[in-house]
């Protein structure tokens, strides 16, 4: 046989696409060419493939006299990358006649070779099954090493193999100890232990209006900012929210390893916790954002579904700052190249922290401001009304009594109480949200149109609030945003009707600064 047609698969802007790969054989010189707009890495899989096919006991490509054609479709998706190695020696194989054409449309083949037959492995593994078992696929061939990444999706069987051999002996129906392929269990998607939690909330020393402002935001996925002098706990109090958030469900686990997978961030073998991302304050736009040439996702996608941590939160370029908008507003991050446009998600919960003032000590008992006027006013001004008016819930981390540091007694709830808090929260908003047939998950998301019917508010709750936006003139999104914080107060009491005490919370929470 002369032809053959195997599948692959690749990542394309968090897209997964199926890729068929077609090598046809005729008679010629030799000469081996890959078209359907392979980069750079996919043109080198020649003389990988070839090197991988003779040791591991066939005759190479480059030993013969014949012309080899090998087409990667559909051909107007740039291919990128070394997914397709094992496909294209598995269909060479095939079209030479090495091994007998048998069933290999219902497989996926996934994988790098080296030089001597070995198949390493690769990025982005966990979307490419999901696809495959999306579009019907019953098998999946992929390096060892991504084998438990890869067996988390369900119902297709993953197979991980070591090295070229392995794969055409499983292909010819060979069973032996030494050429078998190891079929990957199913992966059951475990829970985080409180020992996997490196700060505790108990940990902190006083502070219990911020712990407080720190559970709502958890519970309704709301923005918050921290603000007060240096060294009053603020970074602290941001790395307890990955404690206090509960695990993600087996569908975000799939779409949150996929992200991190495509953009080769991924540590484990899935993320199962909400990821929280840190980028420092010099980072650069590109970096946070996302882009580049070939567009790929920043700090704010890789935080999907998780904490965006902005430490000394006016430091950052201005630019960095306003790219904020669209994401906190849509939960998505829209990316316009010449090559095109791309939007990744980016439904995050931001935690921002920063000083009053460069010097840190503007309005504190404890140390004297030493900042002139107009530096204060220039270093508050960096953070825009739109931005300001994005972020529900300004508190302030004032300093802690000394005596209260050598405190032995735990500082109040933990780390595990907080989230049983949070998760009975949310769990009320899911009820609420399926009653009103509502695809949203938590309280900071509530459309709009439909505060009126979600928030069920009492007629004082309702007079104070709109005595307050008038005497605080309150724009149209910060008056929804107290009506949405204060639901959010009231779900954590467990409290079906809003009423005047969960307004005046919601009120003091608003922004202090500028």
């Amino acid at each position: 046989m002369s032809f053959a047609k195997v599948h692959s698969a690749q990542n394309y802007l968090l897209t997964s696409h199926i890729i068929d790969i077609e090598v046809d054989l005729s008679r010629g010189l030799h000469s081996f060419m890959i078209v359907g707009l392979p980069d750079k890495a996919v043109e080198e899989s020649r003389d990988r493939i070839s090197s991988a096919i003779k040791n591991s006991g066939f005759e190479s490509p480059k030993q013969k006299n014949e012309k080899t054609i090998v087409s990667l479709a559909p051909a107007d998706i740039k291919k990128e990358g070394t997914h397709f190695d094992l496909g294209i020696a598995i269909a060479y194989l095939i079209a030479s006649g090495d091994i007998p054409l048998k069933h290999t449309e219902k497989m996926l083949f996934i994988g790098e070779l080296s030089l001597d037959g070995t198949i390493r492995e690769v990025n982005g593994v966990l979307p490419l099954v999901h696809k495959a078992q999306e579009v019907g696929y019953t098998s999946v061939f992929v390096p060892y090493n991504n084998a438990t990444e890869a067996a988390v999706i369900p119902n297709i069987t993953i197979y991980g193999v070591n090295n070229l051999g392995q794969v055409v002996s499983h292909i010819k129906g060979i069973d032996s100890n030494t050429d078998s392929v190891t079929q990957a269990p199913q992966t059951d998607i475990g829970q985080r232990s409180l020992e996997d939690i490196e700060y505790d909330l108990s940990h902190i020393k006083g502070q219990e209006s911020a712990k407080r402002a720190l559970l709502i935001a958890c519970a309704g996925g709301h923005n918050i900012n921290l603000y007060g002098p240096p060294g009053t706990g603020k970074s602290m109090l941001a790395k307890t929210a990955s404690g206090i958030l509960p695990e993600l469900t087996f569908e975000e686990v799939i779409e949150v390893t996929g992200i991190h997978s495509a953009a080769g961030q991924l540590r484990e073998d899935y993320v199962i916790s909400p990821p929280v991302r840190s980028p420092h304050h010099t980072a650069s736009y590109v970096s946070v954002v996302g882009g580049g040439a070939n567009p790929k996702p920043g700090e704010i996608t890789l935080a999907h579904r998780g904490i965006l941590f902005l430490d000394e939160f006016p430091e950052f370029d201005r630019k960095v700052l306003e790219s904020l908008r669209e994401p906190l507003e849509e939960k998505t991050i829209r990316i316009s190249r010449a090559k095109g446009t791309v939007t990744f998600p980016a439904d995050i919960i931001l935690i921002s922290a920063m000083n009053p003032c460069p010097c840190g000590f503007y309005g504190s008992n404890h140390k004297q401001c030493v900042c002139a006027p107009y530096v204060r006013e220039r270093y508050n001004k960096k953070i825009s009304g739109p931005i300001m008016d994005r972020i529900d819930i300004w508190t302030e981390v004032e300093h802690i009594p000394h005596e209260k540091l050598m405190n032995k007694e735990k500082g109040g709830m933990t780390s595990f109480e907080a989230k049983e808090k949070i998760k009975k929260s949310r769990e009320i908003q899911k009820q609420r949200f399926a009653k009103h047939g509502i695809n949203i998950k938590v309280n900071a998301r509530i459309p709009a149109q439909e505060i009126e019917a979600l928030c069920n508010y009492t007629k004082g709750a309702i007079e104070t609030l709109n005595k307050a936006g008038e005497k605080l003139h309150l724009s149209p999104r910060a008056y929804h945003r107290i009506l949405r914080l204060a639901r959010t107060i009231a779900d954590l009491e467990e409290v079906e009707q809003l009423d005047t005490p969960h307004i005046l919370e919601a009120l003091q929470y608003r922004p202090k600064i500028n």
